[in-house]
């Protein structure tokens, strides 16, 4: 008899002991258990695809564990965007995103969902001045002559874009608007296409930034004919505020962003892993040979941004859509 009741007695305390574990090991694990997957709403060889090349090269070191690029590009980012709000907020599917995707789009269609309430921010790790660029052995050898000939011609000169309402595209609307020409948009899915489309002679314009031109500008095969804001980046290249483009233009912002209920305990992991990325030596420098700044940005401050953006982008649509 004693033989049977202690072989019982262990049998449920094998059975309890193994529950206990079961329903401990969760609060015992520590984020992140495996590889993290950035979603990329965009295509291959933009400026977004290049950055976080460099940044999950780097940031692994901090996470310890690796962070995995996915580029999901379709419906001028709205594909790859659902696909991160679709997935389970546990800090394992993040966002590789700009400020147009995020905070304009929805002022311009009904989206699937909703950018303020479906996300919130890991980090922002920069922004960079968008740039007007040609082929070198472009006719247009300065940004006047390119004015010049599109009001001649309105609609004649091929610009090729990102997208509609993105990066690419709502600067050139801008730039449109308030020199009063007129180019052919002609969206591509991404930067990088876009980008493709003038190296190729598909396209007669297209605009950049820093990452996805600065190689093309070393080789001699692209020509800047202005950049964004009211500064030089480069000395003999006039702004856009010197060709009469007035205003906060052709500025993107570059934001990782996570699925709203993503616990706080893994978005405090996240974005301490980015204010260290942000002073990592080897990180400065290989973001300097892409020509891109380091300015990092961690949750409810940016989140602040993210909310007096959309208020602008309001105006910005009601504007630019305006008869």
């Amino acid at each position: 008899m004693f033989t049977t009741f202690a072989k019982k007695s262990l049998a449920v305390l094998a059975v309890t002991g193994t529950a206990i574990a079961a329903s401990m090991s969760p609060a015992l694990a520590e984020y992140p258990e495996k590889p993290i997957t950035m979603v990329i709403p965009l295509g291959a060889g933009g400026s977004h695809d290049l950055n976080a090349r460099v940044i999950t090269s780097i940031i692994p070191t901090y996470l310890e564990q690796a962070m995995i690029v996915r580029l999901t590009p379709g419906a001028g980012g709205q594909k790859g965007t659902q696909e991160v709000a679709n997935a389970p907020a546990d800090g394992y599917t993040l966002l590789f995103t700009h400020n147009y995707i995020d905070m304009l789009q929805q002022h311009v269609e009904t989206l699937p969902y909703d950018p303020a309430e479906d996300f919130v921010t890991v980090a922002r790790v920069n922004f960079a001045p968008i740039a007007v660029a040609v082929l070198a052995d472009s006719p247009y050898q300065t940004m006047d002559d390119l004015i010049e000939a599109s009001k001649a011609d309105p609609g004649g000169i091929q610009m090729a874009h990102s997208g509609n309402w993105g990066a690419l595209f709502v600067p050139a609307a801008q730039m449109m608007k308030s020199l009063g020409m007129e180019w052919n948009l002609v969206p591509y899915q991404g930067g990088g296409p876009a980008l493709q489309a003038l190296l190729s002679g598909d396209a007669d314009v297209t605009m950049g930034f820093p990452s996805s031109l600065s190689s093309h500008i070393d080789a001699g095969t692209v020509r800047i004919l202005a950049t964004a804001g009211p500064e030089r980046i480069y000395d003999d290249i006039p702004t856009f505020t010197e060709v009469g483009v007035e205003g906060d233009i052709g500025f993107m912002h570059r934001v990782v962003l996570a699925p709203a209920d993503t616990p706080e305990d893994v978005l405090a992991t996240l974005s301490e892993a980015f204010v260290a990325l942000g002073e990592d030596r080897t990180f400065t420098r290989m973001m300097g040979r892409l020509g891109e700044n380091i300015e990092i940005i961690t949750g409810a401050e940016y989140d602040a941004m993210r909310a007096e953006q959309s208020v602008a982008y309001e105006a910005l649509v009601a504007d630019l859509t305006s008869q």
